[in-house]
């Protein structure tokens, strides 16, 4: 939507909130005032009166937190799974939540526990490391990789189907769900799909030159000062950041058909565009959906925009071609949704 200028005018919600809300100063932020903001919004997220925000998880899923041990490590892992019994093993939805240096499994509960009661299916969503000054943006990406494998190489202890699995991730957790998908041709692990929700895909310094970003450069979910705090963090000196690009990446052929579900009013949105023509270029299925008005990180705050409902639909319906009614059919390139 737009005011009448052909300026996209965010949802009121988001403008209400962003004109109450002190935002940090992040480029001054030390590394422990950032561990505080990191840990006193986590707490916001996953309170009652954050559900205002985040959303009402669905009725007949039982939500748990598990731990996933690996040889090296322990990842929490946040489960959704039917109450109600079902007939087999469950498809695998391995969910990984956004924020970067920020952010927790708890702030997806409404999407997630809507897609384990509507597909039905297993929804194993990562708590992964946050970013922060030694933890760089690669021990996020091996932990959603780590956990992917983990569950499927244990697929009876979790009642899953490991023929049936996808990936779906949103913004930094669109990023190592779309490494994962890579990884996951490499290694002879076939997944059914992948579903990327205003993904990062970019980490060179080429990431600002995008028109999204100027355009957006102050958007009250994602600005420019952010995205450089984010980018100092995730690919501290000495990083190879074309490793944990994905758009950069030389061969994108022949990896699981993907939904890249972008809204407008977001730094990152050129980056999803481009990903999506990336994959289609390589012979990769992909399907790119545009929500106008909507702002970065919109999936996980369906109390403020509208939008987040449509979004979770779509998701939902191409999660149940590929996992549910097993349609191998190629999809074309899908300009937008406008809903």
């Amino acid at each position: 939507m737009n005011d009448g200028t052909g300026i996209e005018r965010l949802p009121l919600g988001i403008r209400l909130l962003h004109a109450v809300r002190k935002a940090p100063d992040w480029p001054t932020m030390t590394a422990d005032e950032l561990a505080a903001f990191r840990d006193a919004e986590n707490r916001k997220r996953s309170s009652r009166l954050g559900r205002v925000i985040t959303g009402r998880p669905a009725h007949g899923v039982a939500i748990r937190w598990r731990e996933v041990t690996l040889p090296d490590r322990e990842v929490r892992v946040r489960e959704y799974r039917p109450s109600n019994e079902h007939g087999g093993d469950l498809p695998l939805v391995l969910h990984v939540h956004g924020g970067g240096f920020v952010g927790t499994a708890v702030q997806c509960d409404w999407a997630n526990s809507h897609f384990a009661a509507s597909l039905p299916a297993v929804v194993v969503s990562v708590e992964h490391r946050l970013l922060a000054e030694g933890t760089p943006l690669s021990a996020a990406v091996d932990d959603g990789w780590d956990v992917l494998l983990h569950v499927v190489r244990h697929a009876a202890d979790w009642g899953v189907d490991p023929a049936r699995a996808v990936v779906v991730g949103e913004s930094t957790g669109g990023l190592i769900a779309a490494l994962s998908a890579i990884r996951a041709k490499a290694s002879g692990l076939r997944l059914r799909g992948q579903v990327l929700v205003n993904p990062a895909t970019d980490l060179t310094e080429t990431m600002f030159d995008d028109p999204s970003v100027t355009r957006h450069a102050d958007s009250p979910t994602l600005n420019m000062a952010q995205l450089q705090l984010f980018r100092r963090l995730a690919v501290p000196p000495g990083t190879d950041a074309r490793a944990l690009s994905p758009l950069l990446t030389e061969d994108l052929g022949g990896l699981a058909p993907a939904l890249v579900v972008l809204p407008t009013v977001d730094p990152l949105a050129d980056q999803g565009r481009r990903y999506a023509e990336r994959l289609l270029r390589s012979g990769t299925p992909a399907r790119l959906t545009e929500h106008p008005g909507a702002p970065h990180g919109f999936l996980s705050m369906p109390g403020l925009v509208p939008q987040a409902k449509a979004a979770r639909r779509e998701i939902a319906e191409f999660l149940r071609d590929r996992l549910v009614e097993s349609r191998p059919a190629a999809m074309k390139s899908k300009k937008a949704a406008r809903r």
